[in-house]
């Protein structure tokens, strides 16, 4: 007997940087056939809502693996800068947006929901989040949805 592989990713952060790990597994993930969703909480909320999914940053203060010490880091316009550079980057590489990503995942088959809890302390209301996001769920729902699924925190 085999059983359908599946994936749930948690997405927190929203950091350039932070983002795309979890929408790269997931996209890996639908193309080997396997289901995937991500559950988008706290900053990650950043991420699939309408107004900031364009101007996510990169954050270099107290990122050791940037290798840029945190009071250059912490300096204004840093984040502004790093998030151009990489953006730049991969343009070059043809990587696809976060938004076009969204869609993408969308297309293929990919879940995206929303931290009910996140939702209620950001004030934020379905209203706000990008169209691929399917519905705001409970960390609960998460779990029943995640049953069976290999969990992946990004």
């Amino acid at each position: 007997m085999t059983t359908e592989r599946k994936v749930a990713i948690i997405c927190s952060k929203a950091g350039l940087d932070e983002v795309y790990p979890g929408l790269i597994l997931a996209n890996a993930a639908r193309q080997s056939g396997i289901e995937a969703f991500i559950f988008f909480t706290f900053w990650g909320l950043d991420a699939i809502t309408e107004k900031k999914v364009d101007h996510l940053h990169v954050n270099l203060a107290g990122n050791a693996a940037s290798g840029m010490p945190t009071i250059v880091g912490g300096l204004p316009g840093m984040e502004a800068l790093a998030a151009h550079m990489m953006k730049k980057q991969m343009a070059e590489l043809e990587l696809p947006t976060v938004r076009e990503m969204m869609q993408i995942l969308d297309e293929a088959g990919a879940t995206l929901y929303a931290c009910e809890l996140a939702m209620k302390m950001f004030k934020r209301t379905q209203e706000d989040l990008i169209p691929q996001v399917k519905e705001v769920i409970t960390a609960g729902d998460f779990y029943d949805l995640a049953d069976g699924a290999q969990i992946i925190f990004t």
